[in-house]
């Protein structure tokens, strides 16, 4: 069993009595858990669908419309109409004019002779026609970040609110999109505030955490190799972090976005390029103190190599500064992200995420569904994570620690 050291075991009992820090990292990894299997909770995928005792699991395996006695090799909409009179043996036609408005009618060609008409006939109509028994377990939200949903009971997609309200003419009401299963309304597109809320915070959540990572590693390498050698390794890495330090990362991105495709990948690259150096400065002045160290000497008197000096006598000793600052280092990659997409220049449509959520609020004020859960989600994750930093920080405070 991993024992932590007195040392350790005395700032991680620090922690847990600052209790404003203990339950906020508490609160934090729970949301964060919860929203890892965010397809479990909102997808317009059922869990499971069972067919005449037969199971199928959409949520893992992707099915066509032929699985189920249908004719169209495509993946089924299972929220529609038609695929639930396909369940259950009712003969549909899509391409009815009022349902679909393709301006066609089967009618219109009860006239012609042309050999090709029962074919079409027989494309929209269900191969088995028979009634079957049916059933489906669904996510507690049956809406997925990027779902349009062409069928309302409320009559309206766009900008539904979670709440009776008058229409635009003043002469009647719309009712609650809960009606539809949006529980928070939809944005300006049709899509479900919920689930790009849920999709959005897990996204952010991993882009921080990633960013933290990386940012530390490299931070660390590169802090560490200027302050163990010093001299003019120390003194040109510190010229030329100055010099990459004052390119603004807002031209870099702007600059590569407009020749490379942008995605989450490349902004999270652009991103590493000075996520690391706050770290590195802390780094290196550690490493420049503790080289300096008897035990440092004594190892370097026997012989062992200058990495594995860094590595297991240096680098465990100026841990301080990575495992204070981590916390905070997240939340900079948290708000990094939602202010670009906020700009348009992070995550492109119709990829989930806060800043994006609100910019669609600022764009339609009256819509308060959209601008107040997104606020409170971004200022709740920014809010509980500084006060877990604080608490490591005091954690981590010598003079405390000695007391």
């Amino acid at each position: 069993m991993l024992r932590l050291n007195k040392e350790w075991e005395t700032k991680l009992g620090l922690f847990r009595n600052d209790r404003r820090a203990y339950y906020s990292f508490l609160l934090l990894a729970f949301l964060f858990i919860i929203s890892l299997p965010a397809e479990l909770i909102c997808n317009i995928r059922p869990l499971l669908l069972v067919v005449e005792g037969k199971p199928y699991f959409p949520i893992v395996i992707t099915y066509s419309e032929k699985d189920f006695g249908g004719v169209l090799p495509s993946e089924p909409d299972y929220k529609s109409k038609n695929f639930t009179n396909l369940l259950s043996g009712i003969e549909s036609s899509p391409i009815d004019t009022e349902e679909n408005g393709l301006g066609l009618d089967l009618g219109d060609f009860e006239d012609e002779e042309d050999e090709s008409i029962p074919e079409i006939k027989n494309r929209f109509e269900p191969i088995n026609n028979s009634p079957r028994e049916y059933w489906m377990l669904w996510p507690p939200v049956r809406y997925d970040y990027k779902y349009i949903p062409t069928e309302s009971v409320t009559g309206n997609v766009v900008l539904a609110a979670p709440y009776r309200t008058e229409t635009h003419d003043g002469d009647g009401f719309h009712l609650s999109s809960w009606k539809d299963g949006h529980y928070l309304g939809t944005d300006d597109r049709g899509r479900d505030v919920l689930a790009r809320l849920v999709y959005g915070f897990r996204i952010s959540m991993m882009f921080g955490v990633s960013l933290a990572i990386t940012g530390t590693l490299i931070g660390c390498l590169i802090g560490g190799t200027q302050g163990f050698f010093g001299g003019w390794v120390d003194l040109s890495g510190q010229r030329l972090t100055e010099i990459w330090g004052s390119i603004p990362r807002l031209f870099i991105l702007i600059i590569l976005s407009s020749f490379l495709v942008p995605s989450a990948l490349l902004l999270f690259l652009i991103l590493n390029l000075t996520a690391w150096m706050g770290i590195a400065a802390y780094i290196r002045a550690e490493f420049l103190k503790i080289r300096n160290y008897e035990f440092v000497k004594a190892a370097k008197s026997l012989g062992v190599s200058n990495f594995k000096i860094m590595r297991r006598h240096i680098l465990p000793n100026a841990l301080t500064p990575v495992v204070t600052f981590f916390p905070f280092e997240v939340t900079a990659g948290i708000l990094a992200l939602v202010s670009l997409d906020f700009l348009n220049l992070g995550v492109p449509s119709p990829a989930p995420s806060l800043g994006e959520l609100l910019a669609q609020g600022k764009n339609n004020l009256h819509a308060i569904w959209i601008l107040l859960p997104t606020f409170i989600t971004l200022s709740l994750t920014i809010t509980l994570l500084t006060f877990v930093g604080e608490g490591i920080r005091n954690a981590f405070d010598p003079r405390k620690t000695l007391s």
